[in-house]
């Protein structure tokens, strides 16, 4: 199928593609990768009446930023040009390893990272892993700027505080202190498809090894990224591996209620869910011995 008609607007400079969506509003979508918005126009599961290609703004938003205290992620960065960042491996790992799942090389090779977070797919895996990361999302229209944090950001199962005249503009995060550790674990049945469930998780840890920190966030077992607050305090306090695998899980699975469908039942994914969990920590606990050899 093809997508219904609609009127393509390429603007040069961002104060004119925000002059756009403050006219057309409700009427207009913003066009960045495009691998989330095409296939749904073309299906016709959605329609737009005049479609705002903003990658002819490029210059910084095309480029990540790897400040002193701050990584910022602009509009148009690419999925694969992160996956492919020695610095974004370095800094950020639980990125670079959620980014390697994301569907197959050629959607990463034009999907952006702000665009999959503005898409909202709560199967999707940048949404959790910038959950954990405790990023701040900032919204720019004609109107102003404002600044969202994660834990707001996402309503409910392809919905966000995004308002119809607003473009998601950056993303950002706080540098990772040393002691920090994460890991990004998920299970799909065929390489490239959704992910069945799927777990990003940090620790920080002090220097006798308790963790101090813990945030945990699933995906694809609710309509948001979910944070299991249960199993964030189960682990702090105590050194990875202190706490049984088995009691892990069983928090992990009480605290998601997911739905069953064609792919799976909620009871598989309930448990899968901790099984990642208990994996993603596993991970955690090994890169922290190596970093103390």
């Amino acid at each position: 199928m093809k997508p219904g008609q609609f009127t393509y607007h390429a603007p040069r400079e961002l104060g004119e593609a925000l002059e756009l969506l403050q006219e057309f509003g409700d009427e207009a979508k913003v066009l960045a990768g495009g691998q989330s918005l095409m296939p749904m126009l073309n299906f016709r599961l959605a329609r737009v009446d005049h479609l705002v290609d903003i990658n002819r703004l490029g210059g910084r938003l095309g480029e990540p930023r790897f400040d002193a205290g701050t990584i910022t992620i602009p509009a148009l960065v690419r999925q694969r040009q992160l996956e492919r960042s020695e610095e974004t491996a370095r800094v950020l790992p639980v990125l670079t390893e959620a980014l390697r799942q994301v569907a197959h090389p050629q959607i990463r090779n034009r999907g952006t990272i702000c665009g999959s977070l503005a898409h909202a797919d709560p199967a999707a895996e940048l949404p959790s892993v910038l959950s954990v990361l405790d990023a701040t999302f900032t919204l720019v229209s004609a109107r102003g700027t404002r600044t969202v944090a994660a834990a707001d950001f996402f309503l409910f199962h392809l919905t966000t505080v995004l308002e119809p005249d607003e473009i998601l503009l950056e993303v950002s995060v706080r540098r990772p202190p040393p002691n920090q550790f994460s890991a990004f674990r998920e299970f799909a049945t065929r390489r490239g498809d959704f992910a069945l469930a799927g777990v990003a998780a940090l620790c920080e840890v002090d220097g006798d090894g308790v963790v101090t920190e813990c945030r945990i966030a699933a995906a694809g077992v609710a309509p948001v990224p979910q944070r299991l607050r249960a199993v964030e305090g189960l682990v702090t306090g105590s050194r990875l591996g202190e706490t049984s695998a088995s009691e892990i899980a069983d928090a992990a699975r009480a605290e998601v209620e997911p739905t069953s469908d064609i792919h799976a039942s909620a009871t598989y994914r309930s448990r899968l869910t901790g099984v990642l969990v208990n994996r993603a920590l596993v991970d955690i606990r090994t890169k922290q011995e190596a970093a103390h050899a």
